[in-house]
Order: C-alpha cells, then sequence, then structure tokens
C-alpha cells in the first residue's frame, strides 16, 4: 500500500499547518492584545461612570470583575468562568448575566468567549463573543479574529471566512491586515469558495507584497491553480 498523501490530504495539511499557526500567533500575543483592550475598555467604563445614570451598576460590575479578571488572567479560565462560590466571588457567566449593558460587563463577555475557548468549549465561546461589542480601531482586531478562529473550529468556514474579512478591514494596516486576509483566503478555500479564495490571496499579494503572509498567500495561489 503506498504511503504517499493525495493531493487533497496535501492541501488539507497545508491548511492547518497554516491554521496552527495563525492560532498560535494568537496565543503569543494574547498578554499584549488583551492588555491593551482592558485599557480601552477602561476609558470607556471611566467615561461612561461619568455621563451616564448607570454609574452605580458600572460600579458594581467593576467590583464583581476582580475575582474573574484575576483568575482569567492568570490562566484559570475555569475558576474565571464559575467563579468561587464559597468565597461568594462571582465568575464571567454571572457577571455577564447581572450587567450585560455595562463597560465591565462588556469585558466580561470577551474574557468569557477566551475561556470557553480555552477549555475547548466553542459552542459557549461564540454565544459570548457574539454579545461582545467590539471597540473601534486596532484594540477591535484581535475580538474579532478570535471570533473568526472560534468559527473555523465549528468547522462554519464560510461564516469564519467573512469574520476574518472583517478582521482585516476593521482596522486596516501593514501587519493584521494581510494575517487576517490570509485566513479569509484559506477559511473560504476550506468552505469550497475557490473564486473568493483566489480573490482574497490576490489582494495580499497586490496590497502587501513584502508581508511575511505574502508567501503563503502564493502558495494558496497555487493550490487553486491546480484546481482549475
Amino acid at each position: 500500500m503506498s504511503n504517499r498523501l493525495s493531493k487533497e490530504e496535501l492541501e488539507q495539511d497545508a491548511l492547518v499547518t497554516s491554521y496552527v499557526k495563525a492560532l498560535a500567533f494568537y496565543k503569543e500575543n494574547k498578554g499584549s492584545i488583551i492588555g491593551g483592550l482592558i485599557a480601552v475598555i477602561a476609558l470607556i467604563s471611566g467615561i461612561i461612570w461619568f455621563v451616564t445614570s448607570s454609574a452605580s451598576a458600572e460600579n458594581n460590575a467593576r467590583e464583581a470583575m476582580s475575582f474573574a479578571e484575576e483568575q482569567f488572567l492568570g490562566g484559570n479560565f475555569e475558576n474565571a468562568l464559575f467563579g468561587d462560590d464559597e468565597a461568594m466571588e462571582p465568575g464571567l457567566i454571572e457577571i455577564t448575566s447581572r450587567f450585560p449593558r455595562t463597560a465591565a460587563g462588556n469585558l466580561a463577555f470577551y474574557y468569557a468567549a477566551v475561556s470557553f475557548a480555552e477549555i475547548g468549549d466553542y459552542e459557549s465561546a461564540l454565544s459570548k463573543i457574539n454579545r461582545f461589542n467590539v471597540p473601534s480601531g486596532v484594540m477591535g482586531v484581535a475580538p474579532k479574529s478570535l471570533h473568526a478562529m472560534i468559527l473555523m473550529q465549528l468547522e462554519q468556514y464560510s461564516d469564519a471566512s467573512r469574520m476574518f474579512e472583517n478582521a482585516a478591514n476593521w482596522d486596516v494596516n501593514s501587519a493584521t491586515t494581510p494575517f487576517n486576509l490570509l485566513n479569509a483566503a484559506e477559511a473560504a478555500y476550506a468552505a469550497g469558495n475557490y473564486d473568493r479564495a483566489a480573490t482574497l490571496a490576490r489582494r495580499i499579494k497586490t496590497d502587501y507584497p513584502n508581508s511575511q503572509f505574502a508567501a503563503n498567500a502564493q502558495r494558496l495561489e497555487g493550490m487553486l491553480s491546480a484546481r482549475r
């Protein structure tokens, strides 16, 4: 029996390898991504505290977040999600239920999405990230990418491709845009939308020829050409 892989198996292996690298990139930079997002949310939270009538709820939400945030940043994702009943410390699930319209509650949706993804519960992760109010600018890119990666894990490739493209266009720059465009192209390929995959790959080569992702875009174009 031959041990050679078929063309389809080789292509799928290449896609999986690229996706794993993308996921590793997110995990390696998760600390700075989350840290920056916290700063943005904290600023928004401060503004809301002064200009809305929900100051009391906002303050309560911030206080409730203390334990869950500490657990989350320490990598104790189940504790962050479910809290500590004995110490009467709420978890992210309870906080998102009690304070969904506060800035701290909004951040809890993001923390919860990351936490569920980390423990492999992608359906729950999707439920939480769907309710997260994404900030404008570059700090909104990581949550959009996370949303797309969750969809990839659920094998919702067409939706993942659109979300990666959304992330690419959320804040156009030479770092995150080609990264997300490549993932959008590969998700489109996985969905069988080869024309869209080719369009996205060409955009990387045209707009970001010096990007570290241009070579992968070229490889994907080669795979697509072989299908024609």
